[in-house]
């Protein structure tokens, strides 16, 4: 049963590993990605500006600026600026290779262009002569780049033009067929595992930006942002929820609808993981409506906030988007209400020593949610060795930025001089004393920096044990 467990959890922090590398590529270029879906909403001839010098913006933009961005971020991420040179050299050749917007092409060149410039790297470290350093750095660079990019050009561009013909035929299929609102039976339980972002930006963004190209808008970019099922979950806590789930659920509530944060409402699922149920329902039902008036949005709104949807909705389907939302948010809200109401009153959802036997069912895996509500042993941390704390989540922008401002504020209110900030896991400095993770990540996190020391929290938000960390450092 151990054995189970352990390769349960094993391959849950994989997967998790491997869509963080994904939506890492996309995440810190969400900006230049709502610049061109902007762009794209105000100046092409349906939009609300039509101007035709102005949409000659749109086509370069999707087509060069953003796959080469991603190449130069996948490779950064493998080995920093170098490996970012190599990857964004690279990833032109299948950009000039095919005739649509190379997103997969970037998320493969990128990398592998960064992977092999460090490795090769490493086979020359200290075999290189004084004084060649800069000659031999730089033409490595340059040739390793202009192979790389021939043989994306020739090889490697053909077969993800293939690929990606292939993944567009197929979501085509689907939504030709009715069959997008099953979607969410697998969208819904992995945005609660944290895979949230890898599932929008590795996997439904790259595509739907392609189909927005072509038509203007893209039904793929209202999946998981939905905002409704969440929603629907919190509000029905704020009714029927109990105790500390029941006081919280309105703060996460506006966080969560106009923040843009869905990482808040997570927990409230881990609690009572029969609300799963809720959160398919909801957006099975949002999808189906927003297919039936075949919504869309031109980018993806990022993040997952109803200002950013709106913002990103094509004239004329503010009606479409707004219904799906709201529907969504009424299926989700009503069967989560009649889940809170069947629970046995002597079940309070804050007991989180109960919720914690359930998501070991659910999940596979040891529950410390229980222990978020007891004291940790915290007695080796104290003012003397912790003088910079970093909250780390998958993306390091939503729920990581929430929680380094609550604790900051605490910081503050308490007179302590220490530093606090957020980051993605995969970008966790080495010199950070402590580190600050969802119970889900802090693996992930410990093999990262194995020699910090961790805290695991089950709600960034209200977490207890903000107030006992302070104290141990006063």
């Amino acid at each position: 049963m151990m054995n189970n467990t352990s390769s349960n959890k094993g391959f849950r922090v994989k997967v998790q590993r491997f869509g963080s590398y994904l939506s890492g590529m996309i995440m810190p270029n969400i900006g230049a990605f709502i610049a061109w879906g902007l762009i794209t909403a105000l100046f092409i001839p349906t939009g609300w500006l039509p101007n035709e010098s102005l949409a000659e913006l749109v086509g370069p933009m999707i087509i060069y600026l953003l796959p080469l961005l991603i190449g130069f971020t996948g490779g950064k991420m493998i080995y920093d600026v170098r490996g970012g040179v190599v990857g964004a050299t690279a990833t032109m050749g299948v950009i000039v290779g095919a005739d649509i917007p190379m997103f997969l092409g970037a998320m493969i060149m990128g990398p592998l262009g960064g992977y092999l410039i460090k490795k090769f790297d490493q086979k020359i470290d200290g075999k290189v002569r004084q004084g060649f350093e800069m000659l031999v750095n730089n033409f490595s660079a340059g040739i390793l780049a202009g192979v790389l990019t021939l043989v994306a050009f020739k090889a490697i561009g053909p077969v993800v033009l293939g690929l990606n013909q292939f993944l567009a035929a197929g979501v085509e299929g689907i939504i030709g067929a009715g069959l997008l609102p099953v979607a969410s039976i697998f969208i819904e339980p992995a945005k609660v595992l944290f895979l949230n972002n890898a599932i929008n930006h590795g996997i439904l963004s790259p595509i739907g930006i392609e189909q927005a190209a072509q038509t203007g808008k893209s039904i793929l970019f209202l999946l998981e942002t939905n905002p409704g099922p969440g929603l629907g979950i919190l509000l029905a806590y704020m009714v029927f929820g109990k105790g500390m789930a029941k006081q919280s659920s309105p703060g996460a509530a506006i966080i969560h609808f106009f923040g843009g944060i869905h990482e808040i409402y997570f927990p409230y699922i881990l609690m009572k993981p029969a609300l799963l149920i809720a959160a398919i329902a909801g957006g099975a039902s949002g999808v189906f409506t927003f297919n039936l008036f075949s919504a869309g949005l031109v980018a993806a709104p990022s993040p997952g906030s109803i200002f950013a949807l709106v913002a990103m909705t094509p004239r004329g389907d503010y009606f479409a988007v707004l219904s799906g939302v709201v529907v969504a948010t009424a299926v989700s809200f009503v069967i989560s209400s009649l889940i809170l109401k069947a629970s046995k009153q002597n079940e309070e959802t804050n007991d989180l020593a109960n919720a914690a036997e359930k998501m070991q069912g659910m999940k596979g895996k040891k529950s410390e949610t229980a222990a978020s509500l007891v004291k940790e042993e915290t007695k080796e941390i104290n003012k003397e060795n912790v003088r910079k704390v970093i909250f780390a989540c998958d993306a390091g922008m939503g729920s990581s930025a929430m929680g380094a401002s609550v604790l900051k504020n605490k910081f503050k209110k308490a007179g302590l001089d220490i530093t606090v900030s957020n980051t993605s896991i995969n970008n966790l400095p080495a010199d950070a004393d402590l580190v600050v993770t969802h119970q889900d990540l802090t693996d992930r996190a410990k093999a990262k920096l194995p020699n910090a020391q961790h805290i695991s929290v089950e709600n960034f938000l209200n977490s207890p044990k903000y107030d006992e960390l302070v104290e141990n450092l006063k």
